[in-house]
């Protein structure tokens, strides 16, 4: 009797090979030219906030597509209340641009392409907002750390300004990290949908070299002297 052949796909945790199948465009937006810049210590606080700012219209699509999700069968594994970020970026908002930052603040370009995409697909599928969601919230308890470090180095942003970046909410971050590892690793996709799900996370890290290339733009009249 033959063995039935297994793909790598079914051998491979998908959580594992959804990391692998990303690892070049993740590293291609840690090191954007904006980032550089930021990180490197380069850009004074308006600088920061440029960034900031587009945060706040990202999370607020992510996070309206999270409510939708909360009935979804499969996207609701992946509601989790203590990451949402739109009260910590409202406070943000208000400290960095001003009491008038409702009036004031706008998505650029390359940020309302990414909005679309994201009511595009995370809040109409669940495999999309998987993607999106992985994509942003599990970047931002890692690597999302650096920048908290930076922002209270460079502009003594602490508490308000830096908020986004601060998740005591989830308690510990490699508890959390693996528990939602899990959760990919148990999702009810079959291959085809696992490689959809690979394909719109690819997707959702270009939308965001999208937005930090924007950024770099402009970014020289934010450099420090």
């Amino acid at each position: 009797m033959s063995v039935p052949m297994v793909t790598e796909l079914e051998q491979t945790p998908f959580s594992r090979t959804l990391r692998a199948s990303t690892k070049i465009v993740h590293e291609k937006a840690n090191h954007s030219g904006y980032m550089n810049a930021l990180l490197g210590g380069e850009l004074n606080q308006a600088g920061y906030t440029q960034l900031a700012v587009q945060y706040y219209f990202i999370y607020q699509a992510l996070e309206q597509a999270t409510d939708k999700m909360a009935a979804d069968p499969v996207g609701r594994g992946f509601v989790f209340d203590e990451l949402r970020r739109m009260p910590k970026l409202r406070r943000d908002m208000a400290y960095l641009v001003g009491p008038d930052w409702e009036d004031t603040i706008r998505p650029i370009p390359a940020t309302e392409a990414y909005l679309e995409r994201i009511r595009a697909t995370a809040a109409e599928w669940a495999g999309g907002y998987v993607a999106h969601h992985y994509t942003r919230y599990l970047g931002d308890i890692a690597g999302g750390q650096v920048i908290r470090r930076l922002l209270e180095k460079n502009y003594q942003l602490k508490d308000a300004g830096a908020l986004f970046y601060h998740f005591e909410e989830i308690g510990s971050a490699p508890a959390f990290r693996d528990r939602y590892r899990a959760k990919l690793d148990s999702a009810p996709w079959d291959e085809a949908e696992q490689s959809r799900v690979i394909d719109e996370t690819l997707v959702a890290f270009e939308c965001n070299v999208a937005v930090f290339a924007a950024l770099a733009e402009d970014m020289d009249q934010y450099r420090i002297d």
